[in-house]
């Protein structure tokens, strides 16, 4: 019988095992953000530091941004919608609302804005919403529609 890959916290069957949690969010972020090696490692970087969550660890994700990767940046961008860390918010729109970006990273900035559900965003999506890149407006209409239901789950939460 041929073994499985482990399916994550976050419900994902995930390209690379997260790297050892015995490594700290700066090491982490080094690796991540390190052009020289090789993407699985970095890969395996990214979903240690998703697993590792907290503002630190979002802001590690969002340093890799400047990656000339277009895979490594679009896996940055689900990962931060799969941790739904409002810290993540600010650096999604920007790379939303950068025209010269990847069209795979901007879509998936724009689904993971409505995953993390944070009203903020709203205005962002709705402008993008008509984008000439259809997959990118298309997205962008998922995610308002996402959007309002995490928010709409959360106002359920609080009651």
């Amino acid at each position: 019988m041929t073994e499985r890959p482990e399916i994550s916290e976050f419900g994902s069957v995930d390209p690379a095992p997260p790297a050892s949690n015995d490594e700290n969010v700066e090491k982490l972020r080094d690796t991540l953000c390190d052009e020289g090696e090789k993407m699985f490692q970095r890969m395996r970087a990214l979903f240690a530091l998703r697993n590792i969550g907290g503002r630190p660890a979002v802001d590690s994700l969002a340093d890799a941004f400047d990656s000339s990767s277009a895979l490594l940046k679009h896996e940055i961008a689900y990962v931060l919608g799969q941790m739904q860390d409002d810290n993540a918010v600010p650096h999604l729109i920007e790379r939303l609302e950068d025209l010269e970006e990847d069209v795979m990273v901007r879509h998936e900035a724009a689904e993971a804005l409505g995953a993390i559900g944070n009203r903020i965003a709203m205005s962002t999506l709705e402008k993008f919403a008509s984008d000439e890149e259809v997959v990118v407006a298309e997205s962008c209409e998922v995610a308002i529609d996402l959007l309002n239901w995490v928010s709409s789950k959360k106002l359920e939460y609080s009651d």
